[in-house]
């Protein structure tokens, strides 16, 4: 039972530091799964190599971590309301052409690594887009004067 608590308690630690980090840190693949993996590898590497001498606390460990994310899944597929608090929401990063400084430096994203995103878009200029919206996988989704209305031209990931 101590497994299953202390497993628990590392889950639910390890999705309230990525949401406080944020979700700039990585590109593809969002911090909480980088870390969960990163997790899980250790928790198989320790069943494996018997640190803890216990193959089955390894698999009970994994099973509590495998549980809690479909439940994550589950609990913001039935209750819409806490799909925000749980995978963040989208945030307004550029409107007008006008590089919006709060939200920027509150998601710790830099104006140079914002200029590089819209440039592999084929964004010349910030003041080409009309709204740029961080997405909560960390995406940044730029719409411009030019673009039709309703297609957004999808950046990669912050790195």
């Amino acid at each position: 039972m101590e497994i299953v608590i202390r497993a628990a308690v590392m889950f639910l630690f390890l999705w309230a530091v990525t949401r406080a980090v944020g979700r700039s840190t990585l590109g593809e693949l969002s911090t909480f799964e980088l870390l969960l993996y990163v997790v899980l590898g250790d928790l198989i590497q320790q069943a494996v190599t018997q640190q803890d001498y216990s193959v089955t606390s390894g698999i009970l460990a994994i099973s509590v971590f495998a549980l809690l994310t479909v439940v994550l899944g589950w609990t913001q597929w039935r209750f819409p309301r806490t799909r925000p608090m749980i995978n963040g929401k989208p945030v307004v990063i550029v409107r007008d052409g006008e590089v919006l400084a709060t939200p920027v430096r509150q998601q710790r994203l830099s104006t140079a690594d914002l200029l590089a995103i819209a440039r592999q878009q084929g964004i010349r200029s910030i003041g080409d887009v009309e709204l740029a919206v961080l997405e909560a996988d960390g995406k940044v989704s730029f719409f411009t004067q030019s673009s039709p209305e309703g297609a957004p031209e999808t950046g990669a990931g912050v790195s």
